[in-house]
């Protein structure tokens, strides 16, 4: 409740120092402390339903395809058989509902540690949490990590849809992470995970990198834009077991008539390739990592 102040939402952190944003709140719809994190669903005046964990806002029902279609497609479209996906968190559904749209995609593994997500998600996040009920989905409720060791050279694509590198989540962010879904993957597979923001984040996201090249042949950084997380943007670190990749102009581009049947709102081939093209400062920094 300490995030609550006269029907308002602020979110404070040490992750965005100096900064808050603040929603007008109308209900609150469900408040628990798991036993990994605490799970808040508020109303908001303008934003629908909103997940909080640990007091940071994960998605909103306004905005919240900004950030899952791109997640989930940026890998997806640069892979040429994207057979099968492991989602590693994504409890809210998101991008499990994106990913099982892809004809190509014959099997889902999700595994999120964190069961009281799921369950506040199919109940409050009922347009996310769709993806749950879809036949393709294997879901494991457990750790990421130990799923991995025990699941090696057994995925196409993984993704991971993590929090921020604090609590449960920071783990998420390390080379032994990396290794670990390196590891999972096929031959030619691809990852894709949360990568923070540049506005905010750039040093992580360069030492993110560093590791990544050392392990990956292929190594590159994308961003989507999304007015409910800190300075509007949040990026992605995507990483190719194949050399041949080229992220910047996927293998698969989606016709017009694809997009709107898989009801698309923010992705497009387009967008996918604009997405590469960083703001200056950012580029130059990442460039010399």
């Amino acid at each position: 409740m300490e995030h609550m102040n006269d029907g308002w939402f602020i979110q404070k952190s040490p992750l965005w120092p100096g900064q808050a944003m603040s929603h007008q709140m109308e209900e609150v719809l469900f408040n628990k402390k798991s036993q990994f994190q605490g799970v808040m669903v508020f109303k908001s005046k303008t934003y629908g339903n909103v997940l909080v964990l640990d007091g940071v806002i994960q998605c909103t029902e306004r905005d919240e395809f900004a950030y899952q279609e791109m997640i989930a497609n940026l890998p997806l479209c640069s892979h040429p058989c994207p057979k099968k996906v492991l989602i590693i968190g994504g409890g809210d559904g998101g991008v499990l509902r994106e990913v099982v749209k892809n004809p190509l995609v014959e099997s889902v593994v999700l595994c999120e540690i964190d069961e009281d997500v799921i369950n506040a998600s199919k109940k409050f996040l009922p347009g996310m949490a769709k993806g749950f009920f879809s036949p393709k989905l294997t879901l494991h409720v457990g750790d990421g990590f130990e799923f991995m060791k025990q699941n090696q050279d057994a995925f196409d694509i993984i993704i991971t849809d993590s929090s921020d590198p604090v609590g449960p989540a920071e783990s998420l962010f390390k080379e032994s992470y990396y290794q670990l879904m390196k590891a999972a993957l096929r031959n030619r597979g691809i990852l894709c995970s949360q990568g923070e923001c540049q506005w905010l984040h750039l040093e992580l996201i360069k030492e993110m990198r560093t590791f990544c090249k050392t392990l990956f042949p292929v190594v590159d950084y994308a961003y989507t834009t999304i007015p409910t997380y800190p300075s509007g943007q949040i990026g992605f670190m995507l990483c190719s077991k194949n050399p041949e990749t080229n992220f910047k102009e996927p293998v698969k581009a989606l016709s017009k008539e694809e997009t709107e049947n898989m009801n698309l709102k923010y992705y497009n081939p387009e967008i996918h390739k604009a997405s590469f093209v960083l703001l200056e400062f950012a580029r130059k920094a990442l460039s010399e990592a």
